[in-house]
């Protein structure tokens, strides 16, 4: 696992490669609609606490930062010592009012599926191919796909906890 990545105590060392990365981007869309049904609609759109996200808004973090994934992923892909542009998750975030979590969630079911083909189409000459994040340095194709995925880990955590509550 990449040092790069800011997520990766989520991901234990057997979750390396691509199709064990793979299998936990493609279980997240199912899991998402499952937590979201547990937490129920009562409950979606409340914060657990002030200045902490509801899980609709989580829902919303996690359909935006997968539009960023997909932009990472594919001018890695196609361009040669590129360098990623970071975003400010909180600007991002101040559009969430009023967008319903199934709207955020099937907009995060269908990206994510299409990333999916990508990767799955990717030549394994490509998974190492690099690119540099201003802030976390040099990374390559497969460290944005173990980003994704603990990522996925850290938010699914998170509805699990507020489902239980």
């Amino acid at each position: 696992m990449s040092d790069r990545n800011p997520y990766a105590r989520f991901l234990n060392s057997a979750e390396t490669g691509i199709p064990a990365l793979s299998a936990i981007l493609a279980a997240t869309p199912s899991a998402l609609a499952n937590l979201a049904d547990a937490i129920g609609p009562e409950r979606i759109a409340i914060s657990s606490a002030p200045g902490k996200w509801s899980p609709a808004e989580i829902l919303c973090h996690l359909a935006d930062c997968e539009i960023a994934f997909a932009f990472r992923l594919r001018q890695t892909l196609a361009e040669e010592h590129h360098v990623l542009q970071p975003f400010d998750q909180d600007r991002w975030a101040a559009t969430y009012s009023g967008i319903r979590a199934d709207q955020a969630l099937a907009t995060f079911a269908a990206l994510r599926a299409w990333n999916l083909i990508l990767v799955q189409h990717t030549p394994a000459a490509s998974y190492q191919k690099p690119v540099t994040h201003p802030e976390r340095g040099l990374m390559t194709f497969t460290t944005i796909l173990e980003t994704m995925a603990g990522h996925d880990r850290n938010h699914l955590a998170q509805l699990q906890n507020l489902a239980a509550a």
